[in-house]
């Protein structure tokens, strides 16, 4: 259902300029693209934060989400790509990682 949500969302804001801002869509997907949002690991302005911490072998550990803000386009849209064995497979489309990509370099300064 959320999909479909944001789909339509997506297809009025190209059809009915105004309805949405760029801005705001672009936090909606940040917030919420698939279920779990970027924010919960990447913080509010994809500044990073730490996941979780935890002990293995006695050693304290950290798993960090790296901040997102400071990152090229192309690194940004190879990391959102890739697989990898934390981060979330999305399946965002490139119009979708362009306004994620918009609204994390636009929040940094914020």
């Amino acid at each position: 259902m959320k999909i479909i949500v944001c789909t339509a969302m997506l297809f009025l804001s190209l059809k009915a300029e105004g309805f949405i801002t760029k801005t705001e869509y672009a936090k909606m997907l940040y917030v919420n693209p698939r279920g779990i949002g970027c924010v919960l690991c990447h913080g509010k302005r994809g500044e990073g934060s730490v996941i979780a911490k935890y002990k293995h072998k006695g050693e304290q550990k950290k798993l960090v989400a790296p901040a997102i803000n400071n990152l090229s386009k192309e690194k940004f849209f190879r990391a959102l790509k890739e697989s990898n064995s934390v981060m979330p497979k999305y399946f965002l489309a490139n119009s979708e990682l362009d306004a994620l990509y918009f609204y994390v370099t636009n929040q940094s300064s914020k």
